[in-house]
């Protein structure tokens, strides 16, 4: 069991964890030991998100959504299966958390009438500090 709020709390069978052999540095350990841990959260079979929370959790997941609806999250930080075990978990959490935020709605503005003159005038200034870098002429 995951809590990651007072309302939502992950049960045991939404996430299945495996463990594989972890690649790079580690001695003769690396070659015994499957310490790399493999999260599998099913997300859109999951009772406890709502329907609004999912589809951000979707666009924040990106590439560890899968077709199936899963998020994988994969962790080989430390040579310790535990606390790779750890910290996929809390990886998890925090992506869920941040999916929980609702994004503010952004409120189309227009800009005064005297910023635009400013900005015009702006832009006829150095229109003109560039018009006079041209060669000059003979005349």
């Amino acid at each position: 069991m995951l809590r990651i709020t007072d309302d939502i709390i992950l049960q045991d069978w939404e996430m299945t964890e495996s463990f594989v052999r972890s690649s790079g540095p580690g001695g003769q350990n690396v070659n015994k030991v499957s310490t790399t841990v493999e999260l599998r959260f099913e997300a859109a079979r999951s009772p406890s998100l709502p329907d609004p929370v999912k589809a951000r959790l979707k666009r924040l997941a990106g590439r560890r959504w899968t077709k199936e609806g899963a998020i994988i999250i994969q962790c080989d930080e430390t040579r310790s299966q535990a606390r790779n075990r750890d910290i996929a978990r809390n990886r998890l959490a925090e992506l869920i958390g941040r999916a929980l935020v609702k994004p503010k709605r952004r409120i189309a503005t227009k800009p005064t009438y005297g910023s635009v003159k400013r900005r015009l005038a702006a832009k006829k200034a150095r229109a003109d500090v560039k018009a006079l870098r041209g060669k000059v002429s003979e005349d």
